[in-house]
């Protein structure tokens, strides 16, 4: 459990990303965000024949597998969307939430308090899907109104839920387009 913990307050800092929109231009937070990427890619290729100092402990009490990818997959779903939905930041901003913050407390309520199998998926339950919808729906809002929100954390759940590949990617790009597309017909 305190891996897990641990785990999740990692993949919650990701909401530097959605601070940093504010202060920079998207393009720059992109490029942030690639370095990011391409420096923990060559942190994780070191540790692996050497201890580096710091980064091999963080490395050691949140790692789930040997070849964890997690972490590049969290930054390839950002990156792909910003780079997708640079022109409504709110929209992107919100899908990035959803995964920093709707995703982490999937996992957390879904672990510990889990016990009612969702349909078709031995692994995830009902109440890490509810945790999902309502912090989901609570970040959403604030960077877009009532329905794209609901609606995007209606979208990120299931697809955390189903997703046959790693949900970091298709979370934040599908529950944008999902939230884009209300937007549009609103």
């Amino acid at each position: 459990m305190e891996k897990e913990l641990f785990r999740q307050l990692i993949h919650v800092s990701g909401v530097f990303v959605v601070i940093f929109s504010y202060f920079l231009k998207t393009e720059i937070l992109i490029a942030l965000c690639i370095g990011i990427l391409v420096f923990m890619e060559i942190l994780f290729r070191i540790d692996k024949n050497h201890h580096i100092l710091f980064f091999s402990e963080i490395l050691k009490r949140s790692k789930r597998r040997n070849d964890e990818r997690g972490f590049a997959y969290f930054f390839i779903g950002i990156i792909l969307t910003l780079i997708f939905f640079q022109s409504n930041i709110a929209v992107a901003n919100a899908a990035i939430l959803l995964l920093v913050f709707g995703d982490s407390a999937s996992n957390l309520v879904g672990r510990n308090f889990g016990k009612v199998k969702l349909p078709l998926q031995e692994k995830k339950t009902l109440e890490g899907t509810l945790a999902f919808i309502v912090v989901g729906f609570l970040v959403a809002l604030t960077q877009v109104p009532l329905y794209p929100a609901v609606l995007g954390a209606l979208s990120g759940a299931i697809i955390e839920a189903y997703s046959p590949i790693d949900d970091n990617i298709p979370i934040p790009l599908l529950s944008a387009l999902v939230m884009s597309l209300i937007i549009y017909l609103m």
